[in-house]
């Protein structure tokens, strides 16, 4: 169980769209393209969240580009400078981050880091009440998923969720 809340730091958060918009976490050169194992894990998390979505009635969600860069830009900033919020840089949120990436509706975002495979990190959002009501909010319509590795090796992952 204590590794399950390091390895999560249960941590969701779902925020009004009216949020302010702040500054964009990452800059286009920090939020690199994925390597080939951080792209492989987004696409796994993406369809293992839909899989628990259609289990359970909701529609699956569509990935987003701009929801995709938000989230690649969170997780870089939260592997390159050790921290795991939902706070990102300049003091961002994850409405910020979205909106800045030209997505006008953002509905949520679940993070972690730790995990080691798309279904361990999948299960693990599952298993925490606020982590699985954004995954099964059946109201979001749209989803990005972004993967970094850490220069410890340890992944960062960011899940954002548009209505």
């Amino acid at each position: 169980m204590r590794q399950l809340l390091r390895s999560l730091a249960v941590s969701a958060l779902l925020a009004p769209a009216t949020a302010g918009v702040l500054t964009m976490i990452a800059t286009p050169a920090e939020a690199a393209p994925a390597k080939a194992s951080e792209q492989a894990l987004q696409t796994e998390v993406n369809r293992l969240t839909n899989v628990e979505r259609t289990k359970h009635g909701c529609a699956a969600l569509k990935v987003n580009t701009q929801l995709t860069t938000a989230a690649r830009g969170h997780s870089t900033y939260m592997a390159k400078t050790g921290t795991f919020s939902h706070t990102g840089s300049g003091g961002s949120s994850f409405v910020a981050r979205a909106k800045a990436t030209g997505y006008g509706q953002p509905s949520a975002e679940n993070i972690a880091w730790g995990f080691t495979t798309a279904a361990s990190v999948v299960d693990g959002w599952m298993k925490s009440p606020g982590h699985r009501a954004n995954i099964l909010n059946c109201k979001s319509k749209s989803v990005g998923v972004g993967v970094v590795y850490a220069a410890s090796g340890t992944p960062y992952y960011t899940q954002d969720f548009g209505y």
